[in-house]
């Protein structure tokens, strides 16, 4: 074995120094790549920004930006990846930025930024998706620009038309039915009209007109524009511009008293954003205004950059007039911050673009990005707590946090309120409801503080143009006397409660009535021509009916609704043999017997026991219950009885018995001596089974009531205009050219009974109709106030006095129902006495019953015991009920033991024998069940049937 080496001949071996060199040299060479790249310089990814630098918009931008870079990297100093902006100016034109956005796809950003304007973005957008680079937008609201139409866009603000719903909201919470939007010529302008319209049709709020003012247009094309709203009625209007051509707008509107009392002027959040930015004397013109904006609760980050945003604002642009910041700060402050993040998550370094061989514009050499979706994933992703709150990306864009609503006054604004989607409308942000539907005090144009009514009638307009029917019958109704002369006089029903209550309203209204002579061919078609705008409104008598309301408004009714017929009356002559059973229904004779044997029974269950009148044989004591119960009908029941509880139970059925009597009594003999008279049609299906012809009023829509509801034939149907002519067709019948009914409605037919009462009457069900109601166009200001007055004048004197001076007073008719025939007595009219008689009777045997089992209970137990199945021990109970009761059998024997001794006592004293009598010595035996011992039997040799009652009285009374 060989001895190991010393550590001399290790150190001197030539092979062990080189190896230890070359693995010292490994460890320091390894030691110093870890220094060089703890101290690597980080990658620079190069973003093109395009903001229209000439404008204090885009100057504010990229101030912002340049804040959010430096403030980001300084929290994250150890990203691998650094922003590096390229600025470019879009010089306020579209083709200017997009010429921007062409030279830096040219450098091959990895991303862009901006433009300032959505008219510019939607064609930089264009381009982005050519190239495949993600666009990060801070401005562009536009709702026509979105990821499902541009899949490389994302907006870093808020849509357009996210406002949209609380606009309306608002609108609706001050009851206004119609809004007026002034809007933009521009693809900004009108981009938000889709989403409101969707959000005021289910807050039933209209857009009666629209005014598009051109961003270039001059202010006498302003002023012209405006002159054509003073002229309409709306007084709710929406500006939805930019601000240079908005404080344009508001400039000549208030020269021309348009910010006065009546007017109402909202304004989206591209206004409201800078409105602390404009001049005093624009603020002037705009007293009143409310409007929305997003809301960013003030927090100390946002404090923090608003200081260091005017010193460094005042360092890049010196003598520039520094502004405080807002939301376009704050939106593009998160912005800047999102691409950041976005970029260091995606690991985007290098700039790779696939750029075509050859290519004969600038746009076919731009080339596709092939980290552009990759850095596009990443911004979506991307989610922080920024300065406008969570950033947070849904579909490409940012999120709606909440609307703060306020109100221009004196310099500035004034919050009055916001609008989330949790919430609504409140005073408090985030209040959970607490404060619901409730505002702080508005003061609206003029220094108004009551709600402007949204509307008014012009007094530049023209005169409202009222159509009327010219009607060939009912001139009750609309009567016009030369329709087809200038100078016709037009009275009526109709006409008297339209000015009635046209006096009611609380302004001036200027209208004329213009005859529409070929309303009798079609009312439908009449109320069509308001739809057509060729008149403003409809006064007559027009039925309310849900057809026409799909192109008019109605105004609430103003006479009776419904629609039924009228028939002839004859005179019946008929009394058969079964007369006697007519005063009563059926139905209440069959109740009446019920009670008769109900109340037999329970008069029978409470007396069995203790009044031997209630027993004997089987068939005797049926017969008695029936008899007892039929003979209270003439008060003829003899049989004493012995229990307080069938004495109030036989009380108050005698009481109801009178009653029936009395009521069957007065009813027959009106049926016997009134002279009858009855309609010859009593039911529609009568009609149609005997397939008689019936008649209607021409132009009426109860023709299609008739074919459609009621399956009439229409060669079955004739058509009338007068009263005259519905009696004639009456009179002759179905069978000689004339009509068995005439269909029409209730107010008509009215006026045809007050004048041919005698011989017709309105018989039938009464189909339910809304009345007549006056016709405006659809969404018209005036229906409301038109149907308040309505019901000023209908619940006053005033139109009763109307109705008189019109039709006929129900005194100058005789009643018809004098001499119709008396109706049969029905079961509802005496329920209460049944239910009286029912329920006492029931308890009067229920008490019976208690205190029966209660006293024989140990003698029931006893006789239950022995008997297995229910059935025996029914029978058992049957049998013990039957017996006499002991207590009473009892007292009738002292009583006769009484008397006997009375009578021997007579007798000793009169020198007489003293008679025998059979005394029963068995107490066991029954009264029915030994005939010895029956009082009747022992009493049956008595010399007359007078002293024979006297001592059964004496017996039993008790």
């Amino acid at each position: 074995m060989e001895k190991p080496k010393d550590s001399k001949h290790l150190a001197c071996n030539p092979l062990f120094l080189f190896s230890f060199l070359l693995f010292f040299s490994s460890i320091v060479d390894l030691r110093g790549l870890t220094v060089r790249a703890q101290y690597a310089t980080p990658a620079q990814v190069r973003v093109g920004v395009v903001l229209d630098l000439s404008r204090p918009a885009g100057k504010r931008s990229r101030t912002s930006m340049s804040i959010a870079i430096e403030d980001f990297y300084a929290r994250n100093p150890n990203f691998k990846t650094r922003v590096s902006f390229d600025f470019r100016d879009s010089m306020n034109d579209t083709v200017g930025a997009a010429s921007a956005v062409v030279g830096l796809l040219k450098t091959q950003v990895q991303a862009i930024m901006g433009p300032q304007t959505s008219t510019e973005t939607e064609f930089v957008a264009y381009l982005c998706d050519k190239a495949q680079v993600p666009l990060l937008s801070f401005s562009a609201s536009t709702p026509s620009i979105s990821s499902s139409h541009f899949p490389y866009f994302i907006r870093a603000c808020l849509n357009d038309s996210s406002q949209s719903v609380p606009i309306a909201i608002f609108i609706q919470h001050f009851g206004w039915r119609a809004i007026v939007p002034i809007y933009e010529d521009s693809n900004y302008g009108s981009g938000i009209l889709p989403s409101l319209v969707d959000a005021l049709q289910p807050v039933n709020v209209r857009i009666p007109d629209r005014a598009v003012i051109s961003s270039i247009a001059s202010n006498d094309q302003i002023e012209k524009e405006l002159y054509r709203l003073m002229n309409s009625q709306t007084r709710v209007f929406l500006v939805h511009m930019l601000s240079p051509l908005a404080t344009r707008l508001f400039s000549i509107a208030h020269k021309l008293e348009m910010l006065s009392e009546e007017y109402v002027w909202i304004v989206t959040d591209s206004v409201g954003y800078v409105l602390d930015t404009l001049d005093p004397s624009v603020l002037s013109s705009m007293q009143g205004v409310v409007g929305f904006r997003s809301y960013v609760p003030l927090s100390n980050k946002i404090r923090d950059l608003s200081t260091r945003f005017r010193s460094r604002y005042m360092q890049d642009y010196p003598g520039s007039n520094v502004m405080e910041t807002n939301v376009y700060q704050y939106w593009t402050y998160d912005a800047t911050w999102a691409m950041a993040m976005a970029i260091e998550k995606a690991h985007v370094t290098n700039p790779s673009f696939l750029v075509p061989r050859s290519g004969s514009t600038d746009l076919n050499a731009l080339g596709v990005s092939k980290t552009g979706m990759e850095l596009l994933n990443a911004i979506h992703s991307t989610t922080f707590d920024g300065l406008a709150g969570n950033f947070t990306l849904v579909d490409g864009q940012l999120q709606l946090p909440g609307y703060e609503i306020f109100n221009v006054i004196g310099r500035g604004t004034r919050r009055v309120g916001f609008w989330t989607q949790e919430a609504g409308i409140t005073s408090e942000y985030k209040n959970n409801g607490n404060n619901n539907n409730k505002l702080k005090a508005i003061i609206w144009p003029g220094d108004l503080t009551t709600i402007p009514k949204g509307w008014v009638i012009p007094t530049k307009g023209k005169t409202l143009r009222i159509a009327v029917p010219v009607k060939h019958g009912f001139a009750q109704f609309v009567n016009v006397s030369e329709p087809i002369s200038n100078n016709s006089e037009i009275t009526g029903y109709c006409i008297d409660v339209f000015d009635a209550v046209m006096k009611k309203l609380p302004y001036h209204v200027s209208y004329e009535y213009v005859p529409y002579k070929d309303s009798s061919k079609s009312y439908n078609n009449f109320v069509y021509q308001v739809y057509l705008n060729k008149f403003d409104a409809i006064v007559g008598d027009t039925t309310i009916t849900a057809n026409r309301t799909n192109y008019v408004d109605y105004t609430f009714p103003y006479t009776d609704s419904g629609m039924s017929m009228v028939v002839p009356v004859k005179i019946d002559t008929s009394k058969t043999m079964w007369i006697f059973l007519q005063p009563l229904t059926a139905k209440l004779w069959l109740t009446s017997l019920a009670f008769f044997f109900f109340t037999g029974i329970a008069v029978w269950l409470i007396e069995h026991r203790i009044n031997i009148a209630f027993r004997g044989r089987k068939w005797h004591q049926v017969g008695l219950v029936f008899y007892f119960a039929f003979s209270t009908l003439v008060f003829a029941h003899t049989e004493k009885l012995q229990s307080n509880l069938s004495r109030i139970l036989v009380t108050i059925w005698v009481f109801v018995v009178l009653i029936l009597t009395s009521s069957y009594t007065a009813s027959l003999a009106s049926m016997l001596t009134v002279q009858q008279l009855t309609p010859t049609i009593t039911d529609v299906n009568e009609l149609l089974r005997r397939g008689d012809y019936i008649g209607y009023q021409s132009g009426s829509f109860v023709v299609a009531f008739l074919l459609k509801r009621l399956d009439f034939d229409p060669r079955k149907m004739r058509i009338y205009s007068t009263v005259d002519e519905y009696a004639a067709a009456l009179a002759k019948g179905s069978a000689n050219g004339g009509v068995s009914a005439i269909f029409d409605e209730i107010p008509y037919l009215k006026v045809f009974l007050g004048k041919y009462c005698a011989n017709h009457t309105m018989v039938g069900p009464t189909y339910k109709t809304d009345g007549f109601g006056f016709v405006f166009p659809k969404g018209s200001p005036l229906v409301a106030d038109v149907s308040r007055a309505i019901l000023n004048v209908t619940e006053g004197d005033e139109m009763t006095q109307i109705q008189n001076k019109w039709f006929f007073e129900p005194s100058a008719c005789p009643s018809q129902t004098s001499g119709l025939g008396s109706s049969s007595l029905g079961f509802r009219s005496f329920a209460g006495l049944f239910i009286i008689t029912g329920v006492i009777s029931s308890l009067m045997i229920i008490f019976f019953l208690v205190r029966y089992i209660h006293r024989y209970r140990d003698e029931l137990k006893g006789l239950f015991r022995d008997k297995p199945t229910a059935f025996e021990k029914f029978r058992a109970l049957c049998k013990h009920f039957d017996r006499w009761d002991s207590s009473v059998r009892a007292d009738m024997e002292h009583k006769k033991s009484t008397i006997n001794v009375n009578e021997e006592n007579q007798t000793a004293l009169n020198g007489d024998p003293v008679p025998s009598t059979n005394v029963v010595e068995n107490n066991n035996v029954m009264p029915d069940q030994l005939h010895i011992e029956q009082p009747e039997q022992q009493l049956r040799h008595q010399t007359s049937p007078e002293e024979q009652a006297l001592e059964l009285e004496q017996i039993y009374g008790r």
